[in-house]
């Protein structure tokens, strides 16, 4: 165990470098953007999650060239991709897709008594 923890310590992408930790902090805006999930999509951004994800996208790719390869920065750009891609078909189905009153909605009823 103390070998492990030695050598996750002396890394070249350990915590001891901003290698580390700028990957670690970045997690802040996928969980941010997973926490939008809820949110209702008119409230979405184009322009917001159009920049998260194709900063992920780019990222992604760059942290593969990069020497030692940051296995925690590619992990964190994946999941931003795949959360702004997310989040932009929620809004573009919202807003392009949805046709209210289309038979295949349903539409809530109230029940007065």
């Amino acid at each position: 165990m103390a070998f492990k923890v030695s050598a996750l310590w002396n890394h070249p992408t350990g915590p001891k470098t901003i290698h580390f930790w700028a990957p670690t902090f970045k997690w802040g805006i996928s969980i941010a953007n997973v926490s939008d999930f809820s949110m209702p999509p008119e409230a979405i951004s184009y322009p917001q999650q159009i920049a998260v994800a194709a900063s992920g996208l780019i990222w992604s790719r760059y942290s593969m060239v990069i020497v030692p390869k940051n296995w925690n920065l590619f992990c964190v750009n994946v999941a931003m991709c795949t959360t702004g891609v997310y989040q932009l078909s929620r809004k573009i189905q919202q807003d392009y897709m949805d046709v209210p009153g289309s038979p295949g909605k349903k539409v809530a009823q109230v029940y007065l008594p």
